[in-house]
């Protein structure tokens, strides 16, 4: 695949993922809370910030390729330990929201998932020391969200 073919594509993708949020967002109620905005607001924001990503990635790769761009930084290829860590952690939100509620669901997101972007960097830490503390960063982080 060339450079702009794969430009191209990455546009694609990112107007696709803008669509999946806002389709999304369709479903989920849009009753005002007490901020003057409800649940929804967010979602539609992400969606029609991805669709307006992705449609000037393709505008820009189907007109010569994306100009002005560096050389890529970091390793030669992905890191997919990290990627399935950090993957893991927003399914098991997805997964158990409704189930342990906002706040652990979010914690544990976190836990796990910056355990990915740590492995990522090689820092390969497993100790329960790191555990307790990423965990008590998740909910410090999730409990004032909530």
């Amino acid at each position: 695949m060339n450079t702009r073919a794969t430009q191209a594509a990455v546009g694609a993708g990112v107007v696709a993922l803008g669509a999946l949020y806002a389709f999304g967002a369709r479903n989920i109620p849009g009753e005002a809370g007490y901020g003057g905005v409800g649940p929804n607001f967010l979602p539609w924001v992400v969606g029609a910030a991805l669709l307006g990503c992705g449609a000037w990635l393709l505008v820009e790769a189907l007109s010569g390729g994306f100009r002005r761009m560096e050389e890529a930084s970091g390793a030669a290829s992905a890191d997919w330990t990290g990627f399935v860590w950090v993957s893991a952690g927003i399914l098991l939100d997805a997964l158990l929201i409704e189930k342990i509620g906002f706040i652990l669901a979010c914690t544990l997101c976190y836990m796990v998932a910056v355990r990915g972007l740590r492995w990522s960097r090689g820092v390969r830490d497993m100790m329960p020391r790191s555990w307790l503390i990423d965990a008590a960063v998740g909910a410090a982080i999730s409990a004032p969200v909530f």
